[in-house]
């Protein structure tokens, strides 16, 4: 008898742990799966600074199925550029975000990647995918902007906006980590060259102006020399 009130003792404890674990796993929100940064870059153009960065990973069976049932899946890329400062808060240069549509047209049965007003069609979801991985000729730091001549920090991260989602897999994604995709931010140090920290060349004037400008000072000298007639008396 008393082992068997052991046993039950026992039972009893582990359904309440059972149940302890199984409410913390409906409480907390899961980990998302996780996108690569697999490389990143900064280079200098004459607009500015561009980015080229790749990212590394695979939808899973769910959000594939997902997209392909009509739903857009929607990524988002942002960029950070700070100075770091020893003796204040360090100072943020710049902050874009990049936003990458991916969605499937049944009447076409083609996969279309967007961002803004320009798009492309692509025949399997892979094609559009090794199109969505790369992140080319992106300009992140305007030419006008004034870059130091000093060592930035920049940080780089992909990531799907689950807010962009039908309420029903929004609710659904709090729990299911196939629903959540995100990578870390990738930073690294990027030092500007010495054609974005110089100053702006002056602005060109045109001929119509410097002629109108020569005209006027050659009349206000001319005028300067003739002797005023006197007024009578």
């Amino acid at each position: 008898m008393r082992g068997i009130a052991v046993l039950k003792k026992l039972s009893a404890g582990l359904a309440f742990g059972a149940g302890l674990a199984l409410a913390a796993s409906v409480a907390s929100p899961v980990l998302a799966d996780e996108i690569e940064v697999s490389d990143a870059r900064l280079s200098a153009a004459e607009e500015g600074v561009i980015l080229a960065a790749d990212f590394a990973f695979e939808l899973g069976p769910r959000l594939a199925e997902v997209v392909t049932n009509g739903v857009p899946l929607y990524f988002v890329v942002e960029f950070e550029l700070t100075r770091p400062r020893w003796y204040w808060f360090d100072e943020k240069t710049a902050a874009r975000r990049l936003q990458l549509r991916l969605s499937y047209h049944p009447l076409s049965r083609q996969y279309r990647l967007s961002t803004g007003v320009l798009q492309q069609n692509y025949p399997t979801l892979e094609d559009a995918l090794k199109v969505l991985r790369r992140v080319r000729n992106w300009l992140v730091v305007d030419r006008s902007v004034g870059l130091a001549e000093a060592s930035y920090e920049a940080a780089v991260r992909m990531r799907l906006d689950v807010a962009m989602l039908p309420k029903p897999f929004q609710l659904s994604a709090i729990t299911s980590r196939e629903l959540n995709l995100e990578s870390p931010w990738r930073r690294f140090i990027f030092r500007p060259p010495a054609m974005l920290t110089a100053p702006a060349p002056a602005p060109v004037e045109s001929r119509e102006a410097k002629d109108s400008r020569d005209g006027k000072d050659v009349k206000e000298s001319k005028d300067a020399k003739e002797p005023k007639e006197a007024e009578p008396k």
